[in-house]
């Protein structure tokens, strides 16, 4: 995610979460009803405005997945001021895509829902810098300027400082980095942030001014937190906690996450197609970077050797540990404790993977393999 207004920081925003909690009313968004072809209406809240990000749910729509199961899904655009998971647990939407750490946060602070399906495998997530700065390690952060997002995105890098020895605190120079790489650009950051599906294609859309020609990877170093071994759990399907324990919106539930895990797999075996249709949904981003953005985000879901969207059980311990254990530059954990039994189920994700099965779905792409992407300058 990227914006150029001003962040909220990561407490205010639970914060926030908790006022919005106060607020909650009887009425669900799947009270909507059905439509005149007898579809049951349902809200997907993403947790960014549409693109590759969530090109397997925009397929889903686009190829009629959604309506083999006998839903009409409407999807949401997320923004700087809307919390996904908040906005799912006020009945506002009936599931919603959102990180891990920060939806068990919202949790924590009373939010009743449960991560349903895992579709992201993997950490996106990049610290990034200029090969000339001679940052291969986190250790190699001592003394730098290092941008952080924020808003709980920032507690990988911490992790992973924190592992290599380094105090956050005063090992390092930290910068408030806003969701771009303008700052990175101007070399008033040394490392920045940056998710592998987007902020780093924006540098390599971007001309060195050296050369007049478009930056390339040899130009940069990237730390990657998955094998610096910090990574925390992202994208998911998360589901309202209540509701499961009613056989209608459980069974909903399925549904939902059968037509979603086809629309990813459509996605990796069509890429460019899925492009369109994430450049047709409206996003402001070029053919380019939605192409990019979906190859690198099927990256981080295939292969999936359980099935896409199950739960990997170590990966969701790490990621807990990490979020009571790191601490952000105001010394804040993302949680203060382990979350209940119920923050996640492998239930509702399991029987949508036996349904794709029977309709001969590939659900590990064990032989994904990325093909290459040519990126054009400001991702046109």
């Amino acid at each position: 995610m990227r914006s150029t207004v001003k962040q909220y920081r990561f407490r205010a925003v639970l914060a926030a979460a908790a006022l919005g909690l106060a607020a909650l009313t009887g009425c669900s968004a799947s009270d909507s009803g059905t439509t005149a072809d007898g579809l049951t209406k349902i809200k997907l809240q993403l947790q960014w405005f549409k693109q590759g990000q969530f090109a397997g749910y925009l397929a889903a729509v686009d190829q009629g997945f959604y309506k083999e199961q006998g839903l009409d899904v409407e999807i949401l655009d997320g923004g700087t001021d809307i919390v996904p998971q908040t906005v799912l647990a006020q009945g506002q939407a009936d599931y919603a895509i959102a990180w891990v750490p920060k939806a068990l946060a919202s949790r924590e602070a009373g939010a009743g829902i449960t991560d349903v399906a895992q579709i992201f495998q993997r950490s996106g997530t990049k610290q990034v810098s200029f090969k000339s700065a001679n940052i291969n390690g986190a250790a190699d952060l001592r003394g730098k300027k290092v941008g952080n997002w924020g808003y709980g995105n920032e507690f990988e890098l911490f992790a992973g400082m924190t592992k290599a020895g380094l105090n956050p605190s005063t090992d390092v120079k930290l910068v408030q980095q806003q969701f771009d790489m303008n700052a990175f650009l101007a070399r008033d950051i040394d490392a920045a942030q940056a998710m592998s599906y987007n902020e780093y294609a924006q540098l390599l859309e971007t001309k060195n001014p050296a050369t007049g020609k478009l930056y390339t990877a040899a130009d940069f170093t990237a730390l990657d937190w998955n094998d610096q071994g910090v990574a925390m759990l992202q994208d998911a399907i998360w589901a309202n906690t209540e509701k499961l324990q009613d056989k209608d919106y459980a069974d909903r539930t399925v549904k939902f996450i059968a037509a979603s895990l086809k629309g990813w797999a459509f996605c990796r075996d069509n890429v460019e197609k899925c492009r369109d249709i994430t450049v047709a949904a409206g996003s402001t981003l070029g053919a380019s970077h939605q192409q990019w953005q979906i190859t690198e985000v099927n990256k981080l879901i295939w292969p999936s050797p359980n099935g896409i969207g199950m739960i990997d059980k170590a990966a969701w311990d790490r990621t807990v540990s990490i979020a009571k254990t790191a601490r952000n530059q105001e010394g804040a954990t993302v949680l203060t404790k382990d979350p209940d039994a119920a923050a996640y189920s492998t239930e509702y994700v399991t029987k949508a993977l036996d349904l794709l099965k029977t309709q001969g779905v590939d659900v590990n792409g064990a032989s994904y393999a990325p093909q290459p992407v040519t990126l054009a300058e400001g991702g046109k």
